[in-house]
């Protein structure tokens, strides 16, 4: 924990943004829209699955789209890209409280999960990657921290404005604190930083380290990494902790009547998950700082491979604890490992781009998980069969991961050198 003091001093306004971007992202999170969905489906006449459907169209849109848009933040300046995306999320704010119909709230939905969910995170852990070199795991466990703190906090929020505002009144009042308090904050914090107005590769005065890799015009791309088989090695390994822990949680329903639990011991058992997963996030922070090793990476399957194999064959309230505090590692601890793993093997220049395509993916994920459980449990699966065939589907994913970077961590370098590596982007 001293390790961190010292480096939030020499770093609060850069960690401070970082921070913030992901925060407000938090928003645009399932774990936080899901608190509107019954209010939202009484006022407009929609059914469940005319809701749910709206709903993952709309991810489904997002994650599309991320891919060109998350890009952006490699060559736009960082203050008009955060401009952009943050009315971006007022809008969507604005856009969901005057919804009147099926169509206006699947557009809303869409502009929701591209500037909350996707792009807002991405800005901050962007950031973190690309101006923090010996303290990258650090910069963004506490970025990254912001998840479980919103996890905890922003249920409780949620509920009392409801109660006070509607769920329509909650919206416009986000949508004006985005405009008056989210927006202010990220570009004081910008300028506070002390970097350059140059090159974004490039960074003056002691607001971060600077990293060796910044402004190497051998900074690979998405073509670098398509045409790398350690990422598609990798890749079933970095997609299935989403993948679980977004089915898991929108089909909890389906694990209260399988196991015996009650809703209230269950919901007790969620807020252990948001405190173990910002603990694991703070350790393996340091750890990354420390070992520099991609063998960290099997830290964000096994915990997940565990946790399945608790919920399908551990009976007894205490195995909702287990697996929910095992999965709260799996979730803290991937954003440090790739966090320090891409920057390694790509570089920082295009750093945008490769972590754009991956969150689409990811994003995908999580859009197809609670469609493929509900097909098995609405066809009869029990946890024993559901959980069972998903801890086989994860145990190759390991495997596979096992194959891929810890094999080989050496950097990925383009042949033909790119100009455009010494461009100035304005910050």
């Amino acid at each position: 924990m001293m390790s961190y003091l010292g480096f939030i001093r020499r770093n609060w306004p850069l960690l401070a943004f970082g921070f913030t971007a992901v925060f407000w992202g938090n928003f645009g999170q399932s774990f936080f829209v899901a608190w509107f969905g019954a209010e939202i489906q009484r006022d407009l006449g929609l059914s469940a699955g005319a809701y749910g459907s709206a709903y993952s169209l709309a991810t489904l849109g997002a994650a599309i789209v991320v891919v060109w848009a998350g890009g952006l933040i490699d060559r736009m300046p960082l203050r008009r890209f955060c401009l952009f995306i943050s009315l971006g999320l007022c809008i969507a704010m604005l856009g969901l409280s005057l919804s009147q119909n099926l169509l206006m709230l699947l557009l809303s939905f869409f502009l929701l999960r591209l500037f909350g969910q996707s792009l807002l995170p991405h800005t901050g852990m962007t950031t973190m990657s690309r101006y923090f070199s010996d303290g990258r795991g650090k910069a963004i466990s506490l970025a990254m921290s912001a998840v479980p703190l919103g996890e905890i906090v922003l249920p409780i929020m949620a509920v009392a404005l409801i109660a006070a505002l509607g769920w329509q009144g909650t919206f416009q009042l986000l949508a004006l604190g985005v405009a008056f308090v989210l927006i202010p904050t990220m570009l004081l914090l910008l300028k506070i930083t002390g970097l350059s107005a140059g090159d974004t590769r490039r960074v003056s005065g002691a607001a971060a380290p600077v990293s060796s890799e910044l402004g190497s015009p051998e900074d690979a791309g998405r073509r670098e990494l398509l045409t790398d088989y350690r990422y598609w090695l990798a890749l079933p390994g970095i997609m299935v902790n989403p993948f679980i822990i977004t089915g898991v949680f929108i089909h909890q329903n389906f694990l209260v009547d399988s196991k015996g639990w009650s809703v209230s011991w269950l919901a007790s058992c969620f807020i252990v998950y948001g405190v173990v997963h910002w603990l694991s996030s703070m350790v393996m922070g340091v750890l990354v700082d420390r070992l520099k090793s991609a063998w960290l990476l099997p830290t964000i399957v096994a915990p997940t491979l565990c946790s399945i194999l608790v919920a399908a064959y551990m009976p007894g309230d205490i195995a909702a604890l287990v697996m929910l505090s095992l999965l709260g590692i799996s979730a803290g601890s991937g954003s440090p490992i790739t966090g320090w793993l891409w920057p390694k093997v790509y570089g920082t220049a295009r750093l945008g781009a490769i972590r754009s395509m991956n969150m689409a993916l990811m994003v995908f994920s999580t859009s197809v998980s609670p469609i493929l459980y509900g097909y098995f449990i609405d066809n009869g699966a029990t946890a024993e069969s559901l959980f069972g065939t998903s801890a086989l589907v994860i145990t190759v994913a390991l495997i596979l991961l096992l194959f891929s970077y810890p094999m080989n961590t050496s950097p990925r370098q383009r042949i033909n050198r790119n100009k455009t590596s010494d461009k100035e982007i304005d910050l």
